[in-house]
């Protein structure tokens, strides 16, 4: 067996354990994880079947099959990237909401202690 194919059936295998074992662990949602077992299911697909992965090199025209699965492994980095950057994006912007509404919410609180305060030097 070919060094490479080797490597490639370790590296994908490796990622779907840890990819499980994350799962077990509660350490990688659910939504997620459904991202990375596709992809490292598919990356050992294509590293166990030799024949499988030459004839979508040749579809897709790579003329070195092994290379499909590292190109296959960093378009899907590249886009999980992606996916997380717009999560991260939404996530800073509720964050900036929550802080805002909880300045207000401060203030109003303040105000309401200030007007109690008040209202109690008058009647006492």
């Amino acid at each position: 067996m070919e060094l490479i194919k080797i490597l490639a059936i370790l590296g994908s295998g490796s990622l779907l354990v840890v990819v499980i074992e994350l799962i077990r662990r509660g350490r990688l949602k659910e939504k997620y994880s459904l991202l990375w077992l596709f992809a490292g299911s598919i990356l050992l697909i294509l590293s166990i079947s030799r024949d499988l992965l030459e004839y979508v090199s040749r579809l897709l025209g790579v003329f070195y099959p092994p290379s499909l699965l590292f190109l296959l492994a960093f378009l899907f980095l590249l886009l999980i990237t992606l996916h997380f950057s717009v999560v991260l994006s939404g996530l800073s912007e509720q964050n900036k909401q929550l802080a805002q509404e909880l300045a207000l919410l401060r203030q109003e609180m303040e105000e309401a202690m200030r007007r109690t305060a008040e209202k109690r030097e008058i009647t006492g």
